[in-house]
């Protein structure tokens, strides 16, 4: 007989409906859910059930295959990344979303009658995408499953029947522990806090469940509890849990399996949704979680404050048996947000419309329940066509089916397909594996002796990329190395997958590759994995579209050889958080490997602009010809000027008044009054013989260079500053013009050059010499009336009246 829950009373609705129907569940937590609503779904067909969490996928399968949860012993399984347990005459699979799209994509649903995706208040973008897949096809019923009061825009947006469940059976009663009802939720010295609250609780021996932002914090909260409560600990009396998504299936069996020892569970929001952890009856909510968010065109990691509809399920782990309490550590009124945004409107989308195309769907046609970000849009349509993984009108390329069969980052996926040789493919293989785990897989050491066993250990290949490739390949790695293991196996799993999907040699006999060959096939795939440091600032490195900085933990700045950090370097990992300013974001570069500036010209990156034209011992001349990548010289050659080149030098000489230095000034003087004589309407056809036209005074001296048949720049010796001759304002008028608005003025002490802004009929002096202190005054200067005058010094501009 099975055990009572919230749920069941709409069991028989819920089966009635689901013959025609698609439904909208609105249930709290606690209510059963999770468990019930696949049984009953199976009465008409195979049931996919879609959970957003590996933990809730594997735990909700396994207590399913139990008696006590399924006495009728129906068939149950599920299917993770690496892990699969189910046979063709399984009834239920959980599976990730993941797996879920993979399935569709390869017209495996159709196996099933129903899908639910459970917990879809979640919004993360694989069970957005994955809905409206499944609502453009409309060869499934679908069972919907949210928490939150919004489930009404769900119903509407399938055209659904809704049904609601209440949850708790118990009260939870809410302390709020805030110094002001507005506090809004702190990270400030976290561990220290909780650690006093659990204090003051630690004699009633109930189970606590803390809810803390990220595995960081998880296991500095940790390692202060058992520090506290170390005698219980060792007594055998209290068992401290990390519950995050890579802790062991030991961890998370102790985590989610009643015990004879009082258990503080610490848990990211891994634990808000799906997994049923028994005993719990306190709560300890910091109110904070990481997520992603866009911020001036980037997908960052952050530090928010978590929503209301979060905070609601976080209660709701409390009172599932018994009375509970949650201690909230913000105010009753924090302005915490209604839901959490959906993954869709703040991450960038390149994986979730490769995804769309794979399963026949135009990504930019679907039928969303929100609507996508048109600049994210684009963005992602123009890195799927430069990839060639899709056509111009948003059909897959075989290129693009290649990529998705990946189970990694499009990006990656990308570099492994384009790499030409076996050996690098393999190297991009196994480094893409270890950059695709949900934590690092290792921690650089930080003393001196530690970093030089690593480096013996890595020999010249010496940077975050070529040990972490070394690593997953190596059968037995150094015991001074801190690697985490589970992080690890899993990497080694991932290479091991897509080794046998690209039919690639085992990764225990790895192939040996060239590391400069392989980072020349990487620049050529992906020119903007390039970066260069800045030259003054030379933490920070870009490409020429983002600036990064080295991370603390990257190597790229350690073990530096004569104090010479590497000037270029591929960035294959970026994290990104939010700067200072509201549209500021700081980008740290977690994995690079050295390449040498001869790489990037080998490579033709960059782009070749004329420097300075230099005399030689013998009377001749040079052209410096200069590569930029990233607005930094990255390398310079000398060439004898010729053509456009040699014309290019010429007016360089002449503006530096290197050749005929009183041309340039006179040059000048006379276009730009001619273009202010113009600007003021002075004109007279009658009078005047140029065309009313302003002049660029660079090309008129190139025309005038063209004319003369200046070709060398020794050509010049054979003309005169009269030969250059600008007929613009008429000799008799340009006198008077000049005073009237001088270009320049000269006072007692004091040089200022003029500008003369004529839309605003505004005159700037600027300050050019003079040891004068006083400002100048108006019947100092020319008369300029009806213009309004300002002085400009360093960056003082004051108004002069």
């Amino acid at each position: 007989m099975l055990k009572a829950l919230p749920i069941d009373s709409i069991e028989q609705p819920f089966k009635t409906l689901l013959r025609n129907d698609h439904i909208v569940v609105e249930a709290e937590t606690g209510s059963g859910k999770s468990t019930r609503l696949p049984l009953w779904s199976s009465t008409q067909g195979k049931v996919l059930v879609v959970e957003p969490r590996r933990v809730a996928c594997t735990s909700l399968a396994e207590y399913l295959a139990t008696d006590e949860a399924n006495p009728e012993k129906i068939s149950v399984g599920y299917a993770i990344r690496f892990e699969q347990h189910f046979d063709e005459n399984t009834q239920i699979i959980f599976a990730t979303p993941g797996v879920a799209l993979r399935w569709l994509s390869e017209g495996l649903l159709a196996d099933f009658t129903t899908v639910i995706i459970d917990e879809f208040h979640e919004r993360r973008w694989d069970t957005d995408l994955l809905l409206a897949l499944l609502k453009q096809q409309q060869s499934h019923r679908l069972v919907i499953t949210s928490a939150t009061i919004d489930s009404q825009r769900l119903v509407d947006y399938l055209s659904a029947k809704h049904l609601h469940a209440k949850g708790r059976n118990f009260a939870v009663t809410v302390i709020n522990q805030a110094s002001d009802s507005r506090d809004m939720p702190d990270i400030m010295n976290i561990d220290k806090r909780i650690s006093r609250l659990v204090s003051e609780h630690i004699d009633t021996q109930q189970d606590i469940l803390i809810f803390l932002p990220g595995r960081k914090e998880i296991s500095a909260t940790h390692s202060a509890l058992k520090q506290a409560f170390s005698e219980q600990v060792t007594a055998g009396l209290l068992d401290i849990i990390p519950l995050h998504a890579s802790v062991t299936d030991d961890e998370r069996k102790r985590a989610l399996t009643e015990s004879d020892k009082q258990r503080i569970i610490v848990a990211t929001n891994v634990a808000e949704t799906s997994v049923t952890i028994p005993g719990v009856t306190l709560i300890i909510d910091s109110g904070l979680e990481r997520r992603t968010h866009q911020r001036n065109g980037r997908t960052v990691l952050a530090l928010h404050a978590i929503s209301k509809a979060s905070s609601e399920q976080r209660k709701g782990r409390a009172g599932r048996v018994t009375d509970g309490m949650c201690i909230r550590l913000y105010g009753k009124a924090a302005a915490l947000e209604l839901i959490t945004p959906p993954e869709l409107q703040r991450e960038e989308l390149v994986e979730a419309y490769l995804a769309s195309l794979c399963c026949g769907a135009k990504f930019s046609q679907l039928p969303f329940i929100d609507p996508l970000p048109e600049k994210t849009l684009t963005v992602a349509k123009h890195a799927l066509s430069a990839m060639q993984a899709m056509t111009e009108d948003e059909v897959i390329t075989d290129y693009g089916r290649c990529l998705y069969q990946l189970p990694i980052d499009t990006l990656f996926a990308h570099l492994i397909t384009a790499m030409a040789t076996r050996a690098d493919k393999e190297a991009m293989v196994d480094l893409a594996a270890a950059l695709s785990i949900p934590q690092r897989l290792w921690q650089p050491p930080k003393n001196e002796e530690t970093q030089e066993k690593l480096y013996q250990w890595l020999g010249n290949s010496f940077c975050d990329a070529s040990a972490l490739i070394k690593i997953v390949r190596s059968e037995a790695l150094p015991d001074w190395l801190t690697v985490d293991d589970n992080m690890l196996a899993e990497a080694r799993l991932l290479s091991v997958q897509m080794r046998e999907i690209l039919e690639l040699p085992d990764l225990t006999v790895a192939s040996r590759f060239k590391r400069e060959q392989w980072q020349n096939a990487v620049i050529n795939a992906v020119p903007e994995l390039v970066f260069v440091r800045r030259e003054k600032r030379q933490q920070a490195m870009s490409n020429g579209i983002v600036e990064v900085n080295s991370a603390r933990d990257s190597l790229i700045d350690c073990k530096v050889e004569d104090n010479q950090l590497s000037q270029a370097m591929l960035v294959f990992d970026q994290f990104a958080l939010p700067g200072r300013g509201v549209k500021q974001n700081r980008i740290l570069a977690t994995c690079c490997s050295p390449v040498t500036m001869s790489q990037i010209v080998d490579a033709d990156l960059g782009d070749i602009v004329q420097g300075d034209t230099v005399e030689q011992t013998d009377g001749s001349f040079k052209t410096a010809m200069q590569r930029i990548y990233a607005g930094r010289v990255i390398d310079t050659a000398w060439t004898q000027p010729e053509g456009q080149s040699a014309r290019s030098a010429i007016i360089d000489m002449l503006f530096a008044g290197e050749a005929m230095p009183e041309l340039a000034p006179r040059i000048v003087a006379d276009i730009s009054q001619w273009n202010l004589y113009l600007a003021l309407g002075l004109y007279n056809a009658d009078f005047v013989k140029r065309q009313p036209k302003p002049v660029d005074i660079t090309q008129w001296l190139t025309d005038q260079i063209d004319d003369l048949g200046i070709e060398h720049i020794d050509d010049l010796a054979l003309f005169e500053p009269s030969d250059f001759i600008f007929d613009g304002i008429p000799e008799w008028e340009r006198q008077e013009f000049d005073e009237q608005y001088p270009r320049e003025v000269k006072l007692t002490d004091l040089v200022m050059a003029i500008e003369y802004d004529i839309p605003r009929k505004l005159v700037v002096a600027n300050h050019i010499q003079g040891n004068r202190k006083a400002d100048p005054k108006r019947w100092e200067l020319p008369r300029w009336q009806g213009w309004r005058i300002k002085y400009k010094k360093a960056s003082r501009v004051i108004d002069i009246k």
